[in-house]
């Protein structure tokens, strides 16, 4: 099937007809600036790595495309155009802006064709002085466990007669879980979720770390209508009842008494260290090899919906084991690397991440659960804002009928000691 990574860069001129999607959400770029969460971690040896991050779900992107071919350059370069459209069918999209050069990159990944016939696509110069360069390269098995190694074809347009034979591997940050070691996840909900939910992450087998030096680890992006109670997390025992080891980080929206409603921030993240091998010995007397770990949320105060519930997108969390790079392995020169992933700077910065890969049941492979949770029916909010109104009316009567008898009283209490003063 193959995989498909382009690029497309942005110069100065179209940059200037470019607006960051988050500001639609917004109202003015200071309310945006208050939504960002700021990621803890050590930025002296994380220096590239962003301070602040910013999460917005988005159905499709298909409307960042529609944005993208009115907005940016739409009457410059028509080519602009017709690759944004290609757009809709990646698998993701990363968007960095190199200062230095005032470039805005886009690379996309397809993990498929666009249609049945495969890949098929013209590529040429957009003019004499420019260079490009194409490649066609298939993954090879890699001599060492923390590199990559791709073999294929290069060729250099307007300069190469043909295709020349091209090898190459490097170290390499980011690696899939060996499948021996129990290399899928799956993330669900218990029913009913209630107003705690629960996050589970399930896995086929018992789980084995690639090194013994290595980390399993968890990194949860929370909507601002779901909160961690880290007081709760913090009970040693408490932890090991759920496979859990320990909270790493925790950033964002905490306020453990704030309704939705008057969050400023996107919402949390956070990085938890799990225990793979506390439940090895009940697993052992049950003959059961499958595992998982228990997450408790919580929910905040929602607004009222008619029928009583309300519908919670949460995005599926990134699972992985963290393993110290061998002394003297460069993990700077890989070209398909992705970077400012959220997490690296809470790591040092020679750590290599083996990533399980999510396994969804339903939903069209889309790694985003939708829960359902109760908040109060807007049919009966009416008789709930009266019910108040009349009770703080009341109260209000009570306490200024204390107040009277009480004056009245003190009232009497002079007239009756003037009068024995008269007589």
């Amino acid at each position: 099937m193959g995989v498909r990574r382009a690029i497309l860069v942005l110069g100065p001129l179209c940059i200037q007809s470019f607006t960051w999607l988050a500001y639609i959400t917004y109202s003015s770029t200071e309310s945006l600036a208050k939504a960002l969460i700021k990621i803890p971690g050590n930025y002296s040896r994380h220096r590239s790595l962003p301070k602040f991050h910013y999460y917005g779900i988005s159905r499709s992107l298909s409307d960042f495309v529609s944005y993208f071919q009115e907005k940016v350059c739409p009457k410059r370069n028509l080519d602009y155009s017709k690759a944004a459209k290609g757009l809709e069918k990646a698998a993701y999209i990363d968007i960095d802006y190199d200062a230095k050069s005032q470039e805005l990159i886009l690379t996309s990944f397809h993990h498929e064709p666009p249609g049945s016939q495969g890949w098929n696509e013209q590529i040429k110069r957009r003019h004499n002085s420019a260079r490009t360069e194409v490649g066609i390269f298939a993954s090879q098995e890699a001599t060492e466990p923390e590199e990559l190694s791709f073999g294929g074809f290069l060729t250099v347009i307007g300069e190469d007669e043909k295709p020349k034979p091209t090898q190459f591997s490097f170290p390499s940050r980011h690696h899939p879980v060996p499948r021996a070691s129990g290399s899928t996840f799956l993330a669900t909900f218990p029913r009913p979720t209630g107003l705690h939910p629960t996050l589970r992450l399930s896995f086929p087998s018992a789980v084995s770390p690639p090194a013994q030096a290595c980390g399993l680890h968890t990194y949860i992006t929370l909507p601002s209508s779901l909160f961690v109670d880290k007081y709760q997390l913090s009970s040693p025992n408490f932890l090991a009842s759920k496979n859990l080891r320990a909270i790493r980080a925790l950033s964002g929206e905490t306020d453990l008494e704030a309704p939705d409603w008057v969050t400023r921030k996107w919402g949390s993240t956070l990085l938890l260290d799990l225990a793979p091998h506390a439940s090895d010995e009940a697993r052992s007397k049950t003959r059961d090899t499958r595992w998982h770990v228990d997450i408790p949320l919580h929910l905040r105060y929602l607004p009222p919906a008619a029928g009583g519930t309300s519908s919670i997108d949460v995005p599926w969390p990134v699972v992985f084991w963290a393993c110290p790079a061998e002394e003297g392995t460069e993990l700077n020169g890989n070209p398909f690397d992705r970077v400012n992933l959220g997490y690296e700077a809470l790591f040092d910065p020679d750590t290599i991440f083996y990533h399980f890969q999510p396994q969804p049941k339903e939903g069209g492979g889309r790694l985003v659960n939708q829960i359902q949770v109760p908040v109060m029916k807007i049919e009966e909010s009416r008789w709930v804002e009266s019910g108040t109104v009349g009770v703080i009316l009341l109260g209000a009567l009570w306490v200024m009928w204390k107040l009277l008898r009480l004056t009245l009283r003190d009232w009497q209490s002079k007239e009756t000691l003037q009068e024995k003063k008269i007589l």
